[in-house]
């Protein structure tokens, strides 16, 4: 099934507007959710507004915006108020400056989306601005449904992909994380070798398609045996081994890899070397 865009709008460098859809890069639905049920009777659950203080529910028209400046004190904000800083929706995608493609931290990407050309007459123009921005990545706002957005946008394929990003002050330090100071700055030399050898053995070339959501498959299938009425047997789980000695641990870890791939290289081997007495005989 072909995607849908969720909105159209411009991107715009300079004096230059290309017409562009927009497009989620992820699908929500890939991810199983769960509604709240009475387990007596199996009714979805409503969620009610409830004032403890009046002890009633209270309906949508008697509900404001409050914001807490003290603890238990707060300032009422009216939706005239928010109109007077919302920003106006433009969907323009307003990219103000450029920078290398790999200069973004990717502590500040949130969300990704697809941009394509909205209509022939606007592929030519996209086309270009796109190669034009191999290696680079441009950096501006959107406004959007009462929103500002700080954006990234960056060649991908065909197309340009948009992340939108946190702003600075979204981003904790590093510095906050007390448990970080018992991490010493001094390492024996020998157990930086053994944990470079390790980590060296399983270096490749990254490919994240292989690398499945274990928990999600087996959920579906306890779903799926649920309603067929089946028991769902779960695999047994090992509970990893505590590391007592580093050393120890980087040494086993080196033969078990070791041992691993001389087994790989044996079978695929023996898998050669059964070939030509297979085709001799087919011919026979």
């Amino acid at each position: 099934m072909a995607a849908r865009a969720t909105w159209k709008g411009f991107i715009k460098i300079s004096l230059v507007n290309i017409p562009v859809r927009v497009f989620p890069a992820t699908d929500s639905a890939a991810t199983i959710s769960f509604n709240q049920l009475h387990a007596e009777c199996r009714t979805r659950i409503q969620q009610k507004r409830w004032c403890p203080h009046c002890k009633r529910e209270v309906p949508l028209s008697d509900i404001v915006k409050g914001y807490e400046f003290e603890k238990g004190r707060y300032v009422v904000i009216e939706e005239d108020d928010i109109a007077k800083v919302r920003p106006e929706s433009t969907r323009v995608i307003n990219l103000v400056q450029f920078t290398d493609d790999t200069a973004i931290d990717p502590l500040y990407v949130e969300r990704p989306y697809y941009l394509a050309p909205d209509g022939q007459m606007a592929a030519d123009a996209f086309s270009v601005i796109r190669e034009g921005m191999k290696g680079k990545a441009g950096i501006g706002k959107l406004a959007l449904y009462g929103r500002e957005y700080l954006v990234a946008v960056l060649p991908r394929g065909r197309g340009l992909i948009m992340f939108t990003l946190r702003h600075a002050r979204e981003i904790r330090s590093m510095e906050q994380i007390d448990e970080l100071e018992t991490v010493s700055t001094k390492v024996k030399p020998e157990e930086i070798r053994l944990a470079k050898q390790v980590i060296d053995t399983f270096e490749g070339e990254l490919d994240l398609s292989e690398y499945k959501d274990a928990y999600q498959e087996e959920l579906r299938q306890l779903i799926d045996a649920k309603v067929a009425g089946e028991e769902f047997v779960a695999a047994p789980e090992e509970a990893p081994p505590k590391v007592v000695n580093l050393m120890e641990a980087l040494r086993k870890s080196l033969d078990s890899v070791s041992a691993q791939k001389k087994k790989t290289v044996k079978a695929e081997i023996d898998r050669r070397a059964t070939r030509p007495a297979a085709r001799r005989r087919a011919k026979g």
